[in-house]
């Protein structure tokens, strides 16, 4: 939509009194302030009628995906708090249309719920019948697992009639639960047969403990490794608590170990490590002179070397200290320096602007393109403060308020390039 429709819309919809900007009354609803005039009266009323698109986008996208959806009561909640927005979103626009549409909604949503109800109690019969003919089963790990997936699904079903859901709710339950009291029941038995298991582990942690304090670091640690394998091999169902205990022993002796192991490899490391950094360093800062030097060569051989510059840093290792962030602010402003005089070329040359025979009428051109681009910016970077300034510190909205301010700060970088651009044109 044009600047002059959002006009129309916000007219047709709004007025200005008293320097504020207030939406018409609708339905059973009283005219009420929106917001107020910044600087111009029709700008102020395009905001608020562009504002409104947003919402209405908002709602369409919300209808879009209840009509797409099977489970269409999930969205009940969703529909009923949009018609609660309608009240007092700051905008203008034809919100009784939204309220009807959202009110459409609301009453097919409604509806299908009631709908919804007579298949859920089928569904959950069905269920209930299969649980009931896999309780006496002795296939304990199958019907383990298919048992939850049952179980899965009965969260799963949406609800039916309160008359009969609990019911129905302890006819489930109370079969899922024979079958599994009954295996507990077996498995208890078989805990004499769980001794040799026991006495696996126990001989584990004993090899491992009389090897923990071992200065043979590469014998010790295939030892440690094939242990660790042996302890995965052994399997068996002890009790938690039992199991806990052992594996804490277990991987006490080898923590001990690897951690002297690590502490060893670190002594030895320090001044290998120190010259990396070092290298890396030395590799960044070449890097950046030479995306600082792409100012002076053509444009057209500078675009594809400040790309393979990029391609090349993020191939360097980590350095350092502070002089990391201010390398990368200083690399990335001479790449930003280069994509923009490309792009700025390629818009002097759409408009036959480049051409010009005069080196002066040529930097006059790309100054006022610079500036033109410039102000382009600054209305983006106040529309993004605006938002950022009205979104609610709430822990919902982190997120976006990260994404904002990120934005903010690309645009305000991209603004600086440009200027020392032309501060640069300036002395050609």
């Amino acid at each position: 939509m044009e600047n002059k429709d959002y006009l129309e819309e916000a007219r047709k919809y709004g007025y200005i009194q008293e320097n504020q900007v207030w939406l018409k009354p609708f339905m059973n609803f009283p005219a009420r302030q929106v917001g107020e005039v910044k600087d111009v009266e029709e700008e102020s009323l395009q905001y608020f009628a562009y504002r409104f698109e947003t919402f209405r986008e908002k709602v369409n996208a919300l209808l879009k995906k209840i009509e797409e959806s099977e489970n269409k009561g999930s969205f009940l909640m969703k529909v009923m708090h949009l018609k609660e927005q309608v009240e007092k979103y700051d905008a203008l626009g034809d919100f009784e249309g939204v309220y009807n549409q959202l009110t459409q909604a609301e009453n097919e949503i409604k509806a299908s719920i009631s709908r919804n109800r007579d298949k859920n109690l089928a569904a959950k019969i069905a269920l209930i019948t299969e649980a009931e003919t896999l309780q006496d089963s002795v296939d304990w790990k199958g019907t383990t697992e298919k048992l939850k997936e049952l179980r899965l699904n009965w969260i799963k079903t949406g609800p039916v009639d309160k008359a009969i859901a609990e019911e129905i709710e302890v006819r489930f339950r109370n079969a899922v639960e024979n079958f599994f009291t009954r295996k507990k029941e077996f498995f208890e038995d078989k805990q004499s047969m769980l001794n040799r298991i026991l006495d696996k582990y126990k001989d584990l942690i004993a090899k491992s403990e009389a090897v923990q304090n071992s200065d043979d670091w590469e014998g010790t640690t295939q030892k440690l490794k094939e242990f660790q394998q042996q302890w995965k091999e052994i399997g068996g169902n002890l009790p938690r608590k039992t199991s806990n205990d052992l594996w804490n022993k277990f991987r006490k002796a080898h923590n001990h170990f690897f951690d002297r192991l690590k502490e060893h490899i670190n002594q030895t490391k320090n001044e290998s490590k120190d010259r990396y950094f070092e290298d890396n360093l030395s590799r960044k800062r070449k890097l950046a002179e030479e995306a600082e030097g792409l100012l002076t060569v053509d444009i057209q051989q500078a675009v594809p070397k400040a790309k393979e510059l990029q391609a090349a840093w993020k191939k360097v290792g980590p350095v350092k200290g502070e002089e990391s962030d201010k390398l990368w602010e200083r690399f990335i402003v001479a790449c930003d320096k280069v994509f923009e005089l490309s792009s700025l070329e390629h818009y002097l040359r759409k408009r036959n602007l480049a051409g010009k025979a005069n080196p002066a009428e040529q930097n006059h051109a790309r100054m006022n393109a610079l500036r033109d681009f410039i102000k382009s910016d600054k209305q983006e970077l106040e529309v993004l403060e605006t938002n950022l300034g009205k979104l609610a510190d709430t822990p919902g909205n982190e997120a976006f308020r990260s994404m904002l301010q990120g934005k903010i700060k690309n645009f305000n970088r991209k603004i600086k390039t440009k200027q020392e651009l032309i501060e640069m044109l300036k002395t050609q």
